[in-house]
């Protein structure tokens, strides 16, 4: 069966089409208006093996939060969907992913009940990727996708100087840990109480 999925989401500060193919080949077509929002979409397909196509545009003239959010959201409801009942998902999946100086660990349960937990060392490197995207908007992109795509999710940065270095590690890593999560194995539920969903 294929584990797809499209979503449109429009509002009056955003608009975003996204279509999801968790089965896919890590191809990525991706359009928004925050460069490093954009960069970072393309290493989520690459490191998940998702093909991803993106179009967003949003009120950049205020600030990348909800552009980024948003997409967070599009893509979170994308995956809850394109699992379905998650029927024979390894469902755990985790990553250490290093860069240069960076370590992220990311930990994920798509276990249907929406948690996270994300920890960073509160330093002055580590405020802003670039001048346009605080570092902070890398836990708010995960929130998002967390919340709406029904999962457990714990994040660490490690340690880190560079904050676009930690930040990439964290997507790297996510990508890398939803990759195991989302594999199928045995047609079964991996839960006691028999289903994911509810």
């Amino acid at each position: 069966m294929s584990r797809t999925a499209e979503v449109n989401r429009t509002t009056k500060e955003t608009s975003i089409a996204l279509a999801l193919d968790v089965d896919g080949m890590g191809e990525a077509r991706v359009s928004t208006p925050v460069g490093f929002l954009t960069h970072m979409l393309e290493t989520v397909a690459k490191h998940a093996r998702f093909d991803l196509a993106v179009d967003a545009t949003g009120d950049v003239h205020v600030d990348a939060h909800h552009t980024v959010e948003d997409v967070g959201l599009a893509l979170g409801e994308a995956l809850d969907r394109a699992l379905g009942d998650r029927l024979g998902i390894a469902r755990f999946g985790h990553s250490y992913v290093p860069l240069d100086e960076a370590l992220a660990r990311s930990v994920v349960d798509l276990s249907g009940r929406p948690y996270v937990v994300f920890e960073a060392p509160s330093t002055p490197e580590l405020q802003f990727v670039t001048k346009e995207f605080p570092f902070a908007l890398v836990e708010e992109f995960w929130k998002s996708v967390a919340f709406r795509g029904k999962l457990n999710l714990h994040v660490d940065v490690i340690r880190g100087r560079n904050a676009h270095h930690a930040a990439e590690a964290v997507f790297k890593a996510t990508a890398r840990a939803l990759r195991q999560a989302v594999a199928l194995g045995e047609a079964t539920v991996l839960s006691t109480k028999g289903t994911l969903t509810a």
